[in-house]
């Protein structure tokens, strides 16, 4: 098959756009005689016009070759090996083309391994890839990649563009395509499922009818994922500035009630747990889209918090104090969310703490709010605190407080002062009662 050839006038990528780090390997392959390709999302959205955020190289030199051409060079992987170019500033990943196997001879399964293949291509029972170590020609890496706007390779030979899925036109039209049929292509990995959503509310792109249908279908498989993994995605997916609109794709096919099924129910009761999350998801999008970053224990706060507070509202109803309530809650989310997604129990803990010191903020004036202010959670808890506010309103007298208060850190110094002193009477009386108990016992 021949590819489609975008010569350097009539495409907009530029070597200024390139990182200096990915020109230096792209440049010395090449004069060593192997074919250097630019590849993936940084072509992409140089092609967009916007800017990428990492540079990924394809060749045909193998991994062993890679490494000894750069002295930065760390091989890593076991599904496929590849190479990480460390520089100062950034890590550059170096690929070897690949290749799908062939249909023919692709009967090799976690249970079955008499295939030639088994030690390079290993797919389990539903057809998901588990290992893929099979080099291949440009061609053949270009038709292994997930959808066809992220299959065009930037040629560092004569500065072209090599499309070999059409993707050009695709990227042209703002559509989201997988390469080969999407029913195939998700059962390989269902990840591709979650990376499509991404892309589409990330860059406000259009999933191709029949690869929309083929989501829906399949939601159910991203149950097979690990754990580790969807926690991975799930977090590009949300705390990147574009939350909301991926919280809508995510709920509109499926694929958020087999992530979170038990969320999802309590979400689907009214329409005002919706709007709610929707508010705060979209809030959360703002913050990031205005320099500033997202951080876990908020995100999962924005997320799941309304939710995780019924719990404890219901928990206390039953006769539990308001700590253990909120304590059982949590620990019962984490119960349910482990089973498809793991967040590390730290993140949870910095949830918790989030949610707990909610009861403090809306206590104002505060009676030593210093104590409040050095808390690591009280940043996200006050953000978290403003979010929920941004709906109902009720307590911006609180939210305004606690915001002059940080806008005047004299006064928060005379609180430090007043603490320091009230500690330093109380240390005073608790040495005089030791001395007093101490002559008592000598005269005894």
């Amino acid at each position: 098959m021949e590819p489609q050839i975008i010569h350097r006038s009539k495409h907009c990528i530029s070597r200024k756009n390139i990182s200096p780090n990915a020109l230096q390997i792209l440049y010395r392959l090449h004069r060593k005689g192997f074919i250097a390709y630019l590849v993936g999302g940084c072509v992409r959205d140089i092609l967009l016009e916007r800017t990428p955020k990492d540079f990924d190289i394809a060749t045909n030199a193998t991994p062993f070759q890679i490494k000894k051409l750069f002295r930065n060079c760390r091989l890593i992987g076991r599904r496929f090996r590849l190479a990480h170019l460390h520089f100062k500033d950034e890590i550059i990943e170096v690929s070897t083309f690949r290749r799908s196997i062939n249909p023919d001879e692709d009967t090799c399964t976690e249970k079955n391994s008499t295939n030639k293949h088994a030690l390079y291509h290993v797919r389990d029972d539903n057809g998901m890839v588990l290992r893929d170590n099979l080099f291949g020609t440009p061609e053949e890496d270009a038709l292994c990649r997930d959808f066809t706007i992220n299959a065009l390779a930037y040629n560092i030979a004569d500065f072209s563009i090599v499309d070999y899925s059409n993707g050009i036109y695709d990227l042209n039209q703002r559509i989201i395509r997988p390469i080969g049929n999407p029913y195939v292509r998700f059962k390989e990995d269902p990840v591709r499922m979650l990376r499509a959503v991404r892309f589409s509310a990330s860059h406000n792109l259009t999933i191709e009818p029949g690869t929309w249908d083929a989501i829906c279908n399949l939601s159910s498989n991203i149950s097979f994922v690990s754990p580790a993994r969807l926690y991975e995605e799930i977090q590009k997916l949300f705390m990147f500035g574009f939350a909301e609109p991926a919280f809508e794709l995510l709920y509109k096919s499926g694929l958020l009630s087999v992530l979170f099924p038990d969320f999802t129910v309590w979400m689907s009761l009214c329409s005002t747990n919706i709007n709610l999350i929707k508010n705060n998801l979209n809030s959360l999008d703002k913050i990031y889209n205005n320099g500033a970053s997202v951080s876990q224990a908020l995100f999962l706060a924005g997320f799941f918090g309304p939710y995780i507070e019924d719990k404890a509202i219901l928990n206390h109803r039953n006769g539990i104090a308001n700590k253990l309530a909120l304590e059982n809650a949590c620990n019962d989310f984490m119960k349910e969310i482990c089973k498809t997604t793991t967040i590390p129990k730290r993140i949870i803990g910095m949830l918790h703490s989030v949610l707990a010191i909610q009861h403090s903020l809306y206590k104002t004036p505060s009676h030593r709010p210093h104590l409040i202010v050095i808390r690591p959670e009280f940043p996200d808890a006050l953000m978290y605190m403003q979010l929920k506010e941004t709906i109902s309103n009720e307590n911006m007298l609180s939210i305004n407080w606690w915001n002059n208060l940080l806008k005047q850190p004299e006064l928060l110094a005379s609180f430090v002062q007043q603490t320091r002193k009230k500690t330093a009477k109380k240390r005073r009386k608790r040495r005089s009662k030791q001395k007093n108990t101490e002559k008592a016992k000598d005269k005894n």
